[in-house]
């Protein structure tokens, strides 16, 4: 899938082969949410997910991954902006992609985790758990040998 934004040159594409795996991997280990991550991991992550680039001129500037069976549920994880395109509006433009994805249509539920980003996922209708006494977790304190935000 590949789409052009109007006002810039930006093209999101779901070929996995486009990814720009250093750049993520650099990326997600020095975040809050994966600091530390390994290389093997984060390619594992990718090949089990749905994945999203957002490229300028061939280059990569932003990524995400949507973790899914493609019939009920998402879970938006690893949303990113490299800094240099931060504020023009890339994670609008990529977040609105992945909701529009055709492969994505008609799922019971969609979830994310984010420490600041509220205001972004909000606009495309993401809210705060209408009932949060049903959800459990397992949680790993810093998996990847890093300090890692709570």
């Amino acid at each position: 899938m590949t789409a052009a934004n109007s006002t810039a040159n930006w093209e999101v594409s779901t070929d996995k082969s486009r990814l720009d795996r250093r750049l993520i991997h650099a990326f997600l280990g020095s975040t809050y949410w994966a600091a530390g991550i390994s290389r093997e991991t984060v390619d594992q992550a990718i090949e089990g997910s749905f994945c999203f680039g957002v490229f300028e001129s061939g280059q990569q500037i932003a990524f995400a991954r949507v973790i899914t069976d493609h019939a009920t549920f998402a879970w938006l994880a690893d949303v990113f902006v490299v800094e240099s395109h931060r504020g023009l509006g890339v994670g609008k433009f990529l977040v609105a992609e992945i909701l529009a994805n055709a492969r994505l249509q008609n799922l019971r539920r969609w979830m994310l985790a984010t420490l600041d980003a509220h205001g972004l996922y909000e606009q495309f209708g993401f809210q705060k758990l209408a009932h949060p006494e049903r959800f459990l977790e397992i949680r790993r304190a810093n998996p990847y040998g890093q300090p890692t935000a709570n």
